[in-house]
């Protein structure tokens, strides 16, 4: 599934566009939203943006992987990893839209 990538250029045009700031207002808008995001994350706090997901950092013990090339055990050490959780409003929405999408796909015709 080939799809476009949403850009930092691309979600400032649409708050120019809906919002009616300015082009250059809307692009610092944009970046200061981000940048607070990432601030918070940063400092180990929870973002939760309702009807969208929750952002947390998660410690990770210590474990044991394997390269899969040779089989050899390796220590992975302890990190704080960053988790996106998806809230129940967008996991119905990717659900609608696709099962739309489905719906909008012509039957492959065997006889043909």
């Amino acid at each position: 599934m080939a799809g476009k990538t949403v850009t930092r250029a691309d979600l400032a045009e649409s708050v120019f566009r809906k919002v009616g700031l300015s082009r250059t207002e809307s692009a610092e808008l944009v970046e200061t939203v981000i940048d607070e995001i990432c601030n918070a994350i940063v400092r180990g706090e929870s973002v939760k943006l309702s009807s969208f997901a929750t952002f947390q950092v998660r410690s990770k013990n210590e474990r044991v992987g394997r390269n899969p090339k040779t089989g050899e055990e390796v220590p992975i050490s302890p990190r704080r990893v960053m988790t996106f959780k998806a809230s129940n409003v967008l996991k119905q929405r990717i659900l609608r839209a696709h099962i739309s999408r489905k719906s909008k796909q012509k039957p492959v015709n065997p006889a043909a």
